[in-house]
């Protein structure tokens, strides 16, 4: 019955049953299930009882009667006619609603109590092993009697087997108990079903209202009023849920500022060369008769704004390609670190140069990794160049490579102008600049780690910075040596 149960509820989980519903049917079946086997057992139990009793009673009756007849010699011609116990046997069988046949020595019926077969023969099983010394019981659950077969001694010797005693007592007033009894239990349940599927009903009810009442924030939510409440800690477990989500619309909720964040600094990053080149050319125009060299110089600036413009597409369009699925953007080969290194900078020494600043390389062992060699190459370059770019007159650059047995190490460190506390946190959001001005003049767009972040993320690294205001800041990368997709890291 249990797991027909279980079958059901999962049935009925499968076809899209309410929570409601389905703990209130776990309650009741819970309720009930139990309640069905223990009465059943109970009943069982109580019937097989009254059939033990009532046949330990009649073989006890019996015996009684057998060694009454064996010390009165009741197979013996002298005692034939022994009325008292005739009597006695017939009423023990009135009693018992039952049947008792004496048979002779001969197999021949002595006595009937129903008168039906004296005189006849009676051969069987229990019979003959009656005379030879063997009593017999048995129980017929099907016809719903006992028999009782007991050998009558000779009172003489106590050995010799002078006839058997075959009884048999019907057990249909223990069934017809059983029956009635299992009939009254059977209203005591459906009164105790009917009071549990009232219990269940208003149990699921009142167990799932803190759940109707985050679905309600969720639809709130949902409908995008993600500053909707949806605290509701009447349990321990919707109040982990709650949190979750909650988190996760704090998280949404970033996002999204982040989003309109980033739509005004593009709109305003994209606006400000525009905004510059036409008031150049307004100012060509409103000029009648210019010089050749003003409208070179003019002309310049309008391709220099031109060029700025065209570095802050290419850059949003770079960072909108790594936005997307990373392993199918990422082309990773084994890469000598140390000779990428070296290329890098030695495209930027002449930057350098021009800076007055000394760029310095140290790496401590040769290393080997799967990376994205362009890429890592784009990462590296943003970090030295603005090391470079944010320096001081005569400072310097150090740049270091080191591995372990699982990672490689690629720090920056520089001599330069620092970058406030309260803007460490920053550094690394699109178009986020310490000093806009020094920004602007040295021809920044504000990408440059945001993207330097992204590659590290994608070769599932990390990068940290540390600056003192003043004095300088270092920039440490950490990438593992083999590259793991992140369908594998999934997995």
């Amino acid at each position: 019955m249990a797991g027909t149960a279980g079958k059901f509820l999962r049935g009925l989980k499968a076809r899209g049953m309410s929570m409601t519903a389905l703990i209130a049917l776990s309650i009741i079946a819970a309720a009930v299930v139990p309640l069905f086997l223990l009465t059943a057992l109970m009943l069982q139990s109580f019937s097989q009882t009254q059939l033990d009793a009532r046949g330990i009673d009649i073989q006890n009756q019996c015996m009684i009667l057998s060694s009454r007849m064996s010390r009165s010699g009741y197979l013996t011609a002298e005692q034939k006619n022994n009325v008292a116990l005739d009597s006695q046997m017939q009423s023990i069988a009135d009693v018992y609603n039952g049947r008792i046949v004496i048979v002779g020595s001969n197999f021949k019926i002595v006595t009937d109590t129903f008168n039906l077969a004296v005189g006849k023969y009676y051969i069987s099983p229990e019979v003959l092993r009656c005379f030879n010394g063997e009593s017999s019981s048995a129980y017929n659950r099907e016809m719903q009697y006992f028999s009782n077969a007991l050998p009558i001694y000779d009172a003489a010797d106590g050995t010799t087997v002078q006839g058997v005693m075959m009884a048999t007592y019907s057990t249909e007033n223990i069934v017809s108990q059983a029956d009635r009894i299992w009939g009254s239990a059977s209203l005591l349940l459906a009164c105790i079903i009917a009071v549990v599927v009232i219990f269940a009903v208003l149990a699921a009810r009142l167990l799932m209202q803190p759940l109707k009442r985050l679905q309600r924030a969720f639809d709130q939510a949902a409908l995008g009023n993600l500053d909707a409440d949806i605290m509701v800690d009447t349990y321990g477990d919707t109040r982990r849920l709650a949190q979750s989500v909650q988190k996760s619309l704090g998280k949404l909720r970033a996002v999204d500022q982040s989003r309109q964040e980033f739509v005004s600094n593009v709109s305003h990053e994209l606006k400000t060369p525009i905004t510059s080149i036409r008031v150049l050319a307004d100012s060509l125009m409103s000029m009648d008769e210019a010089p050749v060299e003003l409208y070179r110089e003019f002309m310049q600036d309008i391709s220099d704004e031109i060029d700025r413009e065209n570095q802050i597409i290419d850059d949003l369009l770079l960072l909108v390609r790594m936005d997307k699925s990373a392993d199918s953007q990422m082309k990773v080969e084994q890469t000598n670190i140390n000779e990428e290194m070296e290329m890098v900078l030695k495209r930027l020494r002449p930057i350098a140069k021009r800076g007055n600043v000394e760029l310095t390389f140290e790496s401590f062992r040769e290393v080997t990794a799967d990376v994205d060699r362009t890429k890592l190459s784009l990462a590296v370059t943003n970090l030295v160049e603005n090391a470079i770019k944010y320096n001081v007159d005569s400072g310097w650059v150090r740049v270091s490579l080191d591995a372990d047995h699982k990672y490689f190490y690629i720090k920056v460190a520089d001599s330069g102008i620092g970058i406030p506390e309260d803007a460490l946190d920053h550094i690394f959001e699109r178009f986020f600049r310490v000093d806009k001005a020094r920004s602007r003049e040295v021809g920044g767009t504000g990408l440059g780690l945001a993207i330097t972040k992204n590659v590290i993320q994608m070769h599932h690294g990390v990068i940290d910075v540390e600056s003192t205001p003043g004095e300088g800041t270092t920039f440490s990368v950490r990438i593992p040596l083999n590259y793991v997709s992140g369908q594998e890291v999934r997995r």
